[in-house]
């Protein structure tokens, strides 16, 4: 029965994901926001929901193994398996400018989260640190793009598009006359959207906490902690929205990459629930985070993409990872 919850925990979370990004994007578009800071906000955060949620409610229920694991597995496996497969599908450009200034970011907090696990808990001061951080991310890169970015539209941007186009919106297939009604409709109402977000939100939260609840039966009955449940099967299942979007980007060829990045998750968890960082995660998993962080930036400067022998091996990587964790 655990296993089968668990099945219908990680469905909720990407249904409620897909629903809140979903309402979220519209009703954006339809207030006049930008593509670019719709990408930069709503989508990245919307598929990020399942993560934070799960970390959060994990903190709040006393297992840090959970909340901290997920934070770190979820970063492990956003870098090893989803860019990965993206770049099996197809090879993923690297801009110079964005490789720079995003890498850097992600190799920076890696390494401050790393040092932080042998200082000091997730406590609220950091989690503060950790958002102001975020925020000054978020407006650098905002206002370094809408100057103009060379080479086109970058990955928040193309982010945003391959997630509209994933939504397969029903107007394109009505006939002309309909279909202007039902656009005008839309246009003037934002009910349907703001309905479709906040019943995403209530699906993720309701999942979110399955999710908890049956990772910890799990772990509990088959002997095996509750970090490396948090690191594996919990960061897979939340990383599952923000996988579906890369997919989709790549299968249409918008392959750009999108580094993520530990603040907004850890900063959160950190202010609502504050956690210790396991022992374990502090001594071994930091460090593979930080060291395939490291990795990356290597393997997008050659040549300024990642081709698919480089993502297979990404992904063999992240079948080691997940070998040397899990109890044998």
């Amino acid at each position: 029965m655990d296993y089968l919850f668990l099945a219908g925990s990680l469905v909720l979370l990407v249904a409620g994901g897909e629903l809140l990004v979903r309402g979220a994007s519209r009703t954006a578009e339809r207030l006049g926001m930008s593509p670019l800071l719709i990408g930069l906000t709503l989508v990245g955060f919307g598929t990020s929901t399942p993560e934070l949620v799960t970390s959060v409610q994990a903190s709040l229920a006393g297992s840090p193994g959970i909340a901290v694991g997920n934070i770190v597995g979820s970063n492990i496996a956003n870098i090893l398996l989803i860019l990965g497969v993206a770049a099996v599908i197809t090879p993923i450009a690297v801009r110079q400018q964005a490789l720079m200034r995003d890498g850097m970011v992600v190799l920076a907090t890696a390494a401050v989260f790393c040092a932080i696990g042998f200082a000091l808990p997730l406590d609220r001061t950091v989690g503060a640190v950790f958002i102001a951080g975020l925020g000054a991310y978020l407006y650098y890169v905002y206002r370094q793009e809408t100057a103009g970015a060379p080479g086109g539209h970058t990955a928040a941007y193309e982010k945003f598009d391959a997630h509209r186009k994933l939504q397969g919106s029903a107007e394109d297939n009505l006939p002309p006359a309909p279909q202007a009604a039902v656009l005008a409709i839309n246009e003037a109402s934002l009910l349907v959207p703001l309905l479709l977000a906040i019943g995403g939100l209530i699906i993720v939260i309701a999942g979110g906490k399955l999710l908890v609840d049956c990772a910890t039966g799990v772990a509990r009955s088959f002997g095996i902690s509750e970090t490396v449940i948090g690191l594996t099967v919990v960061a897979i299942g939340t990383s599952l929205p923000e996988l579906v979007t890369s997919v989709i980007a790549a299968v249409r060829r918008q392959g750009d990459m999108a580094l993520g990045n530990i603040l907004g998750i850890g900063g959160v968890t950190a202010l609502i629930a504050p956690t210790v960082i396991p022992a374990q995660i502090v001594r071994f998993d930091n460090l593979i985070m930080l060291a395939v962080s490291a990795a990356l930036l290597v393997i997008a400067r050659t040549g300024y993409r990642i081709g698919r022998i480089e993502g297979l091996a990404l992904m063999a990587g992240y079948g080691a990872y997940v070998w040397v964790v899990w109890p044998h």
